[in-house]
Formats: structure tokens, sequence, C-alpha cells
């Protein structure tokens, strides 16, 4: 369904288009091998992937530091395994793993179509709490730099989603105002109630498969996007 007053579609990066759990498993492999950690990958990444994902909630909500989060998620990690490493070889698997995390930009299924259908229609643009040198490689490396207009990133703005000051950076930047916009991401507090906040409409990507909350649009996959804009 067309919505005529919208002409500005700002996405989430990470977990919405670019398919982070997938690339970021292929890092810790690489980082693995580096190193010669002995625990297998598999077992390592069922303990990491929700300590991970808990760390980026305090580091939005303020609570730790990036380097509090990129030590703190590895040393909590090996330690549900029993391993402990010294703080040299766990900043030189951290920097290791930020190295390797854009060499691989596998993204969901149906990225490169909607884009490309969106494009016809709509400016396309990036907010991201991600940081930014890391961020913009992602985009370059996966090719998906040309389809969007602006790139605002929270490490720009000093404050991370769900922080309006964030949203509205990204909307000064694109010119454009709050309620001929919308927001797509797969992280409800941040992405759809932060956008919300400054009178942007949105579209909760539930990957995750989640419960959704009533009142809001929501799909499973990137395709049904197409049924919405």
């Amino acid at each position: 369904m067309t919505q005529p007053t919208i002409t500005d579609v700002f996405f989430d990066l990470d977990h919405t288009l670019w398919d982070f759990d997938k690339n970021s498993a292929l890092a810790l492999e690489c980082v693995f091998k580096r190193f010669s950690v002995s625990v297998s990958l598999d077992s390592f990444l069922k303990v990491y992937e929700p300590i991970n994902f808990n760390y980026w909630r305090e580091f939005r909500e303020e609570r730790v530091t990036k380097t509090q989060l990129r030590r703190g998620r590895l040393i909590d990690s090996f330690g549900k395994l029993g391993i402990v490493y010294d703080m040299k070889i766990i900043d030189g698997m951290s920097e290791a793993y930020i190295e390797e995390l854009p060499n691989n930009n596998y993204l969901f299924d149906g990225t490169f179509d909607l884009l490309s259908y969106l494009q016809q229609k709509y400016t396309l643009h990036i907010i991201t709490n991600g940081f930014s040198k890391v961020q913009f490689v992602k985009l370059e490396k996966s090719k998906l730099a040309p389809f969007f207009a602006t790139v605002t990133s929270s490490e720009e703005v000093g404050v991370k989603k769900p922080n309006p000051l964030v949203f509205e950076t990204a909307l000064a930047k694109a010119g454009v105002s709050a309620h001929s916009s919308i927001m797509i991401g797969d992280t409800f507090d941040a992405d759809i109630i932060g956008a919300e906040g400054v009178g942007m409409d949105t579209i909760f990507f539930n990957y995750r498969k989640e419960i959704p909350k009533n009142g809001y649009k929501v799909v499973d996959y990137l395709v049904e996007i197409k049924d919405l804009l």
C-alpha cells in the first residue's frame, strides 16, 4: 500500500540488512584460527550471542563503554566455558575481530531486491548504532553504499538510539521532516520506539520472531516491506 506522505526511508544496518550473526560467526572463526582457540566455535557462539546482545543493550543505555563491550563480551563468553585469557590476548582478539568483521558481507534474503524497489520511490538512508569506521567499510564491501543518500552513526552524534538526538541528526542531515519519514529496524526499543518518539512512522523487522506489539507494522521477511511501502 503506497503511503504518499512518505518520501524518505531510514534503515538500521546490522540485523536488518546486513546479516550480523552470520558474518560475525565467520569473523570469529578466523580469530579462533589466528589465536589457536581450542574450544569449538559452535560451543562458543551458544554462549557468546546472548552475551553480545546484552552488552549491546547496555552500550545503548550508556552503561558500558566501547572498550568494555569489546572486552567484556569475550571475557564473559570464555569464562562461561572455563577459559581465561590475559587482557593482552583479549584485546588482540577484539582487534582481530573488528578487522575481520567487514570481510564477510552476507545480507538478509531479498535485500538488494527490496532496496532496488524502494529506491525508485523514496530516498534511502541508514541510521546505525554500530561503530562508524566499521559500518562504512561494511556498506562499501557489501555494495550497499550506493543505495543510501546519508549514513548517520550514533558514534558521530555522541549518543545512541533510541536517544532522539540520533534520529533528529539523521533527519537534519537528510533534510526531511519526521512526518514524511519511516524507520525500519530489528530492535524494538532502539529503532521503533526511538523513531516513534520523534514522530517517524516505523516498520519492525521481526526476524527473531518475537511476540509482536499491537498497533505496529511488523514484517518477518524483508520482501514483506514491499506490501507496506
